[in-house]
């Protein structure tokens, strides 16, 4: 049986992790969720930079904290004698999107990108993922505290619009980004 979990990333997924940037890349999708994995060829490199933005105290300047999230797929080992656990009770994992949550939004995130970015791997798109996705984040974001929670999305991406929709998003505004040059539409969700 297939069955989606976020889990923390680690070492044991560095190639799922190369594996995702790359299809990525081919598709020229945007990494949004992906915190810097698009510019960061090295997925230890990249494990280890969301390491440091997850402590408060190692957070480099003009970033917020953040939790990374991967989403996987696996068939679950049913029937047999299971001798391994967490990760490794699925025969295999499977990384089909990514999601990250900003612990408090600076005057760039609240102007433009939000508390929450996701992605989802191209050839697994329009199944729910992201919906499931974020459904989920926003789980952790009430355990974190967090009462309402900022989304945004392009105009263009029906897909991610509905994503935000199906899980409370109330649009605010469009803005637009000039370092960037595109437009990004606002949504707020709230937690309680």
């Amino acid at each position: 049986m297939d069955e989606l979990r976020l889990a923390i990333p680690d070492e044991s997924l560095l190639d799922e992790i190369a594996a995702y940037r790359q299809a990525m890349l081919d598709a020229d999708s945007s990494m949004d969720g992906c915190g810097p994995l698009k510019r960061m060829e090295n997925p230890a490199e990249w494990l280890a930079f969301c390491r440091q933005l997850d402590n408060p105290a190692t957070t480099p300047p003009n970033w917020v904290p953040m939790t990374q999230f991967v989403c996987l797929r696996g068939e679950k080992i049913v029937g047999m004698i299971q001798v391994r656990r967490e990760l490794n009770d699925y025969l295999r994992n499977y990384l089909v999107g990514m999601t990250n949550l900003r612990h408090y939004l600076n005057d760039y995130l609240l102007t433009y990108g939000g508390h929450i970015g996701y992605s989802v791997r191209p050839d697994e798109r329009q199944q729910g993922i992201a919906t499931w996705m974020l459904h989920n984040v926003l789980t952790y974001c009430r355990e974190i505290g967090l009462k309402r929670v900022m989304v945004a999305c392009e105009p263009w991406n029906v897909g991610s619009r509905k994503t935000i929709l199906r899980n409370g998003g109330v649009y605010e505004k469009t803005v637009h980004e000039d370092g960037e040059n595109i437009d990004l539409e606002h949504y707020w969700i709230s937690l309680t």
